[in-house]
């Protein structure tokens, strides 16, 4: 039983290392230059991975294509640009900014300014109840300090 337990387990361990893919690059220049443009691009199934982390069978298929074209001369504004027209801008990291992706490239500050005046708003709103909703007590002695001031 417990050698069926190890055998298991090494198999489970050894399973991610089968995934990995060797590609055989012309130069190492090809291979730097593969390495940074997957890592621009984005994979389409995982979203939050780039073509370079990404184990996925789409992501797979990706990073052959980039290759492939890579291998035609093509340069990596090219690549990118034949991408995006393929798959949409989703498909790059850092989409150009445009109408359509304004939301993405203006959103996050837009939305850290709308926080910020929420909160400015709450704290002026409170520091004017606390005014007045003061201590009756309060009110009273100060009213009796100046009624005895001349």
């Amino acid at each position: 039983m417990k050698r069926l337990i190890l055998i298991i387990m090494l198999g489970l361990v050894a399973l991610p290392t089968a995934a990995v893919e060797l590609i055989e690059f012309d130069s190492p220049e090809q291979e730097q230059r593969f390495r940074e443009l997957a890592t621009e691009l984005r994979c389409l199934v995982c979203q939050n991975q780039s073509l370079a982390d990404s184990d996925a069978g789409l992501a797979k298929d990706l990073r052959d294509e980039v290759l492939r074209l890579m291998r035609e001369g093509l340069s990596d504004e090219e690549i990118k640009t034949y991408l995006a027209a393929r798959y949409g801008d989703f498909v790059l990291y850092r989409p150009p900014v445009k109408p359509a992706t304004w939301a993405l490239w203006f959103g996050p500050f837009v939305l850290l300014l709308i926080a910020v005046a929420a909160l400015l708003y709450t704290i002026r709103r409170r520091s004017t109840a606390e005014e007045l909703v003061a201590d009756p007590d309060q009110k009273e002695l100060d009213r009796r300090i100046e009624e005895e001031q001349p």
